[in-house]
């Protein structure tokens, strides 16, 4: 097993290499606005690291979100190229569960990622291995009651203290989480969901309400 895992849905564009026993190299650089410029040289460099090429790769893993429109599908789509040109499956996990499975936490606790528009990427955890909570997008003052008491993690946490006064790191998912997570549950004969993007909004882009397509006659 060599998985290759990877993640754009935060600020951070973090690449790891797993061998089926441990992380052999990772990467990560925190830069919400040069996914698309740093995904590449980052896998090289992981690879290059880790001593091997890409052709050996057995298996991606990609974090799908929730996040971002544009961020997101730079990952999602490198992910899904690199399994069609490899012939190799490509195994989607939820950002913030490996979020969560970096904790190592025991007790309930939250995971918020930063959404923008003044919102977070949330959602409640009995352990760092097990979400009670489908992902949402929310304001975190309306969410103010459902999280009281429970510390929490994540940048999306740690920009809202009256929300989350008990907040603290990992700030943002690292691929080298996300690849022992999906081993461990590979490992245990469990699924892991598509590689499809959870982006629980529309994008910021629209088109403009008055547009008029111009068409020659």
């Amino acid at each position: 097993m060599l998985l290759l895992a990877l993640d754009t849905a935060t600020p951070a564009v973090t690449v790891a290499l797993h061998d089926g026993t441990d992380v052999i190299a990772s990467s990560s650089q925190v830069d919400a606005r040069r996914h698309g410029e740093l995904l590449l040289p980052a896998v090289d460099r992981v690879l290059t690291d880790a001593g091997t090429k890409l052709d050996a790769v057995t298996g991606i893993v990609v974090g799908i979100g929730p996040g971002p429109y544009t961020g997101l599908r730079v990952g999602l789509m490198t992910a899904d190229t690199f399994g069609l040109a490899l012939g190799v499956p490509v195994h989607g996990v939820c950002t913030l569960d490996g979020l969560a499975y970096a904790t190592d936490m025991e007790g309930p606790f939250v995971v918020a990622t930063d959404a923008r528009r003044k919102e977070v990427y949330w959602a409640r955890y009995e352990d760092s291995r097990t979400r009670v909570t489908d992902p949402a997008v929310d304001r975190p003052a309306d969410i103010a009651g459902q999280v009281e008491g429970l510390p929490a993690v994540g940048a999306g946490a740690l920009l809202y203290p009256d929300t989350f006064p008990v907040a603290h790191e990992p700030e943002h998912v690292s691929a080298a989480a996300l690849a022992r997570l999906a081993v461990e549950r590979l490992d245990e004969g469990g699924e892991l969901p598509p590689a499809r993007p959870l982006y629980l909004r529309r994008p910021d882009a629209q088109v403009p309400k008055n547009y008029k397509v111009v068409t020659p006659k």
